[in-house]
């Protein structure tokens, strides 16, 4: 059925290279043309779409950063007429301009079908009724979600997010197989089937597609033990098109296979930006290959990743997301991502995967204080005996000293998005 639903995952590693070259200097071009920003800053760099003989020859070419979105707000960066998008979506600008993306009905078709193979890949079936707690609106992962669902045949029910006894009452009436939310949304809902004395075994959901913020395979344990479903991972941003750049094959579940013939990554050193060879860490970059309205020339995402060789198809893989290079924290001197401290919590089988991080600071020192919470209440020596040994494993991995707050079960904040796992109180320099 694949083959038949889509043909691309059949390509051969010299078609597909082939198609992307095509397809890159189409979209370069396109965007020389009609992007003023990206054509001043080729015009510095002295080069020209028709410099690209080769895939290698993409390295000569400049950066698109988030600031370039930024700086062309709000239209400053679409190719085509504004007239001619049929959409626009947008971040949620929580620093600064938001980034605005914009679609053509051509690219809303790409999108569609970039996602209806992501769920196709992740375990979906058409006639699957499809759980979408995703945010509608400006973010991308709602509506995404919907029109891929729709594309592939399932029935979708577009629930978004919060109303956690409702989520949990019309996945069981509605008999949904799939479900789609943020990981730590679905931690929440398994709260919400434990309150109601639901076996969330019982209902028909065997498949959870999960993304829009970094987890481990902690996380992907957590989830699968708890809810008896299989945890699969889904990779998108909105500059380059939104959910379904990326997405895992249910049946290896070994890191998100890169819909190369849409979309061209690299990885590259975040620190100089030079190309890094596959199999070797560093940020991972896009180059849209077939977007109308809003093209991206190698986009830095800030996200740190490897990228892979394909397994279930000749389309690369990327290893789970290990933070952004823009979240990393600095505490003493020391580079520390929220989903190192994540991998230790999930150690502890007393601890749950709701949990924040603070820093504070006193004279010259960071502090660090690490609030997580128990599955079920713990006091005296079992108390202790967390924190000493959270404390212990984090000292172990990255040599700071941290204060571990354990606290009451539902005493952590729960978010219906993005869960928000730093609160960085030192005063800016």
């Amino acid at each position: 059925m694949a083959a038949a639903l889509f043909p691309e995952l059949g390509l051969s590693l010299d078609a597909l290279r082939s198609r992307q070259l095509t397809r890159l200097k189409a979209s370069l071009a396109h965007a020389y043309a009609h992007q003023k920003p990206y054509r001043a800053k080729c015009e510095a760099a002295g080069v020209h779409p028709d410099d690209l003989k080769s895939l290698e020859d993409m390295r000569r070419f400049p950066f698109t950063a988030k600031s370039d979105l930024r700086d062309a707000y709000p239209y400053g960066m679409f190719a085509i007429p504004r007239e001619k998008c049929v959409r626009v979506h947008a971040s949620s600008g929580t620093t600064g301009r938001p980034t605005v993306v914009g679609y053509s009905a051509k690219d809303i078709e790409t999108w569609a079908e970039v996602m209806a193979r992501s769920m196709y890949a992740a375990g979906a079936r058409p006639g699957d009724v499809i759980h979408n707690a995703y945010g509608y609106g400006l973010f991308t992962g709602g509506l995404g979600a919907h029109y891929g669902g729709e594309r592939l045949g399932c029935t979708v029910v577009p629930m978004s997010g919060g109303f956690g006894e409702r989520q949990v009452q019309l996945i069981r009436d509605f008999g949904a197989r799939v479900v789609l939310m943020t990981p730590s949304y679905m931690l929440a809902i398994a709260e919400e089937f434990e309150k109601a004395g639901i076996d969330p075994r019982s209902t028909a959901m065997r498949i959870g597609i999960f993304g829009a913020e970094p987890w481990t395979e902690g996380m992907r344990a957590e989830i699968e033990k708890r809810l008896g479903i299989d945890a699969v991972d889904i990779y998108g941003l909105s500059e380059v098109i939104g959910p379904g750049v990326a997405c895992e094959f249910v049946e290896t579940k070994d890191g998100p296979t890169v819909w190369e013939d849409h979309f061209y990554p690299e990885i590259v050193d975040p620190e100089t930006g030079a190309p890094v060879a596959d199999g070797q860490p560093g940020e991972l970059v896009f180059t849209s290959l077939t977007k109308e309205a809003m093209p991206v020339i190698r986009y830095r995402t800030r996200d740190l990743t490897t990228l892979m060789k394909g397994s279930a198809c000749a389309m690369r893989r990327m290893a789970k997301i290990t933070g952004r290079s823009d979240d990393m924290l600095i505490v003493r001197g020391v580079n520390l991502f929220p989903s190192q401290v994540e991998e230790q919590i999930l150690r502890d089988a007393a601890l749950t995967g709701h949990y924040v991080i603070e820093l504070t600071r006193t004279g010259a020192l960071d502090d660090l204080l690490v609030r997580v919470e128990a599955r079920e209440a713990l006091a005296g020596d079992a108390a202790a005996r967390c924190r000493d040994e959270l404390a212990r494993r984090l000292k172990g991995m990255c040599g700071l000293s941290a204060e571990i707050e354990i606290a009451a079960p539902g005493g952590v904040e729960r978010s219906m998005g993005k869960a928000r796992r730093v609160i960085d109180k030192r005063p800016k320099d």
